[in-house]
């Protein structure tokens, strides 16, 4: 008969008080080199809503090669002004790759479809912002997501203790930033992290 040690089921209880009290919402996540998964190779995450039922966020450094916010408006049909704005399409993750979600400040009317975070970000998953944006109105800052990255319950938690993730800080000026190939250099730096220091663990299984 199989029989638990004290000391070790002590461990495990110690661990999921740990991944309980985890303080997610609106941080950024940063892939680790060598975590296996490559649609999250170099990815950072702001991490949009944290509960025991799941985590759900969206990556905010991988633009999409072949979608424009202009095509992508031509596609749902909604036209655009002289003034129109031009934000990026992302690829928010494997999700509902047909979702849109719009990642934005705080300057902008709140309906009843606008989700809140930490961090003055909000997200909104309906046309109205959009067809702002078009018209050359909207938030003064916005990221626009096609899908979304989710994770079951304590998943994530699971992941953040194996370091396949580190965590930090949200500034929105990283955020938001129109270099998107420079996010995951900066948001290691946030932590005070060279990136070169860390190409030791890429080989790890």
């Amino acid at each position: 008969m199989h029989q638990h040690h004290v000391g070790s089921e002590g461990q495990d209880r110690e661990a999921e008080r740990e991944t309980e009290t985890m303080d997610l919402d609106g941080k950024l996540l940063i892939a680790m080199p060598g975590m296996g998964d490559a649609r999250f190779d170099r990815s950072v995450i702001l991490i949009c809503a944290h509960s025991s039922d799941g985590t759900m966020g969206l990556i905010v450094n991988k633009p999409t090669p072949d979608l424009s916010f202009s095509g992508l408006l031509e596609h749902l049909d909604i036209s655009r002004a002289p003034e129109g704005r031009d934000i990026r399409v992302h690829f928010g993750g494997p999700v509902e790759r047909g979702r849109g979600f719009v990642l934005h400040s705080s300057d902008y009317p709140r309906g009843p479809a606008t989700m809140t975070m930490p961090g003055g970000y909000h997200m909104t998953a309906t046309l109205d912002i959009l067809q702002a944006l078009a018209q050359g109105g909207g938030p003064d800052a916005a990221l626009l997501a096609l899908g979304y990255s989710g994770w079951g319950p304590g998943q994530l938690e699971s992941e953040i203790l194996r370091n396949d993730w580190l965590l930090a800080d949200a500034p929105p000026d990283l955020v938001f930033a129109r270099d998107d190939s420079s996010k995951w250099v900066n948001a290691l730096k946030t932590l005070g992290i060279d990136p070169l220091t860390l190409s030791a663990t890429a080989g790890r299984a």
